[in-house]
């Protein structure tokens, strides 16, 4: 279970000529348990959320307080936790690091297949599962927007991650591409924490939480965290 225990996070900004450094404020003592499968933060741009997602694997460390992933601390014990937690970016040419989908999926198997002609037919294999048999090959810069993001979370989850953290994964995608992502993450075994400007795609959560200035808002069911999200929007 993902665990927040008092967590803030504070980062240093300069100050006006001559006075050094001050500090900026993006999370204020977030405590959280969140043991449902599907869980989605909604905020306003600069609200915090994508902050609190990243404290999830170690991307951002806690000012203050505690993380725990299965009792595992993300300052302490990175290593560990990214074996548990995969990371879907919002854009995914800034983790597609290999050539092509196929080269990418391969890399991430590099650990637990260690024949490569066994390994290339496991990351054909996975990315034919998510109809993407036909681009393995193709140049990532030749890809749909879709195509792209279908292929960075095939080679996270290559890894069979425990839990599937997602920042924003629908912002660059069109429609069609929406609804295929996120058709692909309520199937999914794994839990599945994101942050979303989507509220159709929040909607499908089992708990929303309304992130604003650093601190959640709102927590609830989708109905009701929603709704206090779209009036503080108007």
């Amino acid at each position: 279970m993902i665990q927040l225990q008092g967590v803030s996070v504070r980062v240093p900004v300069p100050g006006a000529p001559g006075q050094g450094w001050g500090t900026r404020t993006l999370l204020e003592d977030i405590t959280l348990d969140l043991p449902e499968r599907r869980v989605a933060f909604v905020g306003a741009n600069g609200s915090g959320k994508s902050t609190l997602l990243r404290l999830l694997n170690g991307l951002v460390v806690a000012s203050s307080g505690r993380v725990l992933v299965d009792g595992l601390d993300p300052a302490s014990d990175g290593k560990g936790v990214r074996r548990r937690v995969g990371f879907v970016f919002t854009d995914p040419l800034s983790q597609l690091v290999m050539p092509t989908p196929l080269e990418d999926v391969e890399l991430s198997l590099r650990r637990t297949i260690r024949d490569r002609s066994h390994r290339r037919d496991a990351a054909r294999a996975l990315l034919a599962a998510r109809g993407l048999d036909h681009v393995a090959e193709q140049s990532i810069y030749d890809l749909s927007g879709g195509e792209r993001q279908l292929a960075a979370l095939t080679a996270v989850l290559a890894v069979d991650p425990a839990i599937l953290v997602a920042d924003e994964p629908t912002t660059l995608l069109d429609l069609r591409n929406r609804l295929v992502l996120r058709r692909v993450l309520t199937e999914l075994d794994q839990q599945v924490v994101l942050a979303t400007h989507d509220l159709d795609l929040a909607a499908d959560a089992d708990r929303v939480l309304v992130v604003d200035g650093g601190r959640i808002v709102a927590d609830g069911a989708p109905g009701e965290a929603i709704a206090h999200y779209e009036a503080m929007m108007a």
